[in-house]
């Protein structure tokens, strides 16, 4: 077996030459100073001081050397390699501050900007077309009611004259919270499926005379699609006085119309059945888009009424005298008139939204443009 070489010299190995150390030590500075941002200092990063670089593999020659040659090769490739690593976290530095700086102006808040350039709020619209309505008969002297939405079945059923057997009080239509109890079947509780419930507290309530709209939520079992809603609001009238008729019905119904779509705007009235009102209708108004100039006229369709010249409201019509002797009322001395309608089905109509599950959404979209109605 052989002895070592100990007369290997070191400059033999060529990667091991000082001046080839000090080549690729200068081409290592030259590469981070060259990099004009970080990416590029990472790319030079690897290729100058990772496991592959140059200066990496002449620092695995080292291992070939006889024992008394290791030291002077180590000391030269070591000097090298931290240089290298002293100019690479330099270099490092400079681009993080630079970095540093170009956010703060590429990103900079000016907090002395004016608040317009904030987006406006908007309040939903169905909130300031419940208002908007009920401002209207404020001004003719009504007073606001309001009541539970979780409701006795006696006020939302019985008191209104609705039978027991009467389809509307089945689980189809009405949200039940709670069953009748006791043994004489005391009223229920459920979520109210119409304001009506409000008219006849307003009556337990006050002495005639009563002039009161009841704006609110109410509750049916019905699938949400584009023109029905499980949660909708409701907004009715109730007036109870000595002498009350029809006309004084009609003639609030025009005034509430002309004073939401305009002073040309007229109403019918069609015969219909409610078990709360008798004599009932079915209220009808004016289209407000071709005002009946579209019936007959192929030249000119509507899409609002469908050219049929009216569109369909509400329901309507004298209070059933069983109902003011159910909310304690002399229907000898007394009578009444009330009606009601949807608040979304008028939003429909006077905006021309055409899908109600935009209104039950959130979407900032679709209640910006409405503003913001006090």
């Amino acid at each position: 077996m052989s002895a070592p070489n100990k007369s290997y010299d070191p400059v033999e190995v060529e990667a091991l030459k000082p001046e080839e150390i000090e080549r690729m030590r200068d081409e290592a500075l030259a590469a981070f100073a060259a990099a004009g941002d970080l990416d590029a200092l990472q790319e030079a990063k690897v290729a100058h001081t990772g496991g592959a670089s140059p200066l990496a593999l002449a620092n695995r020659e080292i291992g070939a050397l006889p024992p008394h040659a290791k030291a002077a090769a180590g000391k030269l490739v070591g000097q090298a390699r931290g240089a290298v690593n002293k100019a690479l976290g330099a270099r490092q530095a400079e681009l993080e501050a630079e970095r540093d700086a170009r956010v703060l102006v590429e990103e900079a808040v000016d907090v002395t900007l004016p608040y317009d350039r904030v987006p406006v709020g908007a309040r939903h619209p169905l909130t300031t077309m419940m208002e908007r309505v009920a401002d209207v008969f404020v001004s003719m002297g009504y007073e606001i009611a309001e009541g539970p939405e979780v409701e006795a079945e006696w006020f939302n059923f019985d008191a209104l004259n609705f039978t027991p057997d009467h389809p509307a009080r089945q689980m189809q239509d009405t949200f039940f919270v709670e069953g009748p109890t006791g043994d004489h079947g005391e009223s229920g509780v459920v979520l109210r499926t119409h304001t009506s419930p409000v008219q006849a507290r307003a009556m337990l309530d006050r002495e005639p005379p009563v002039y009161v709209v009841c704006p609110g939520r109410v509750f049916r079992t019905d699938e949400l699609d584009a023109t029905h809603t499980p949660v909708f609001h409701q907004i009715e009238l109730l007036a109870v006085d000595e002498g009350l008729t029809m006309a004084d019905l009609k003639g609030t119904l025009d005034h509430m119309v002309q004073s939401l779509f305009g002073a040309d705007m007229k109403t019918r009235l069609r015969p219909n059945y409610f078990p709360f009102t008798e004599p009932s209708a079915e209220m009808d108004m004016l289209c407000y888009v071709c005002k009946g100039e579209s019936v007959g006229n192929p030249d000119r369709p509507c899409r609002t009424c469908s050219s049929e010249g009216w569109i369909e409201l509400g329901g309507c019509g004298m209070v059933n005298p069983r109902v003011l002797v159910a909310c304690g009322v002399d229907p000898e001395k007394y009578s009444g008139f009330a009606f009601g309608f949807g608040i979304e089905r008028m939003l429909m109509f006077r905006h021309n939204v055409e899908d109600m599950r935009d209104m039950v959404e959130g979407d900032v979209r679709f209640t910006r443009p409405f503003g913001m109605e006090i």
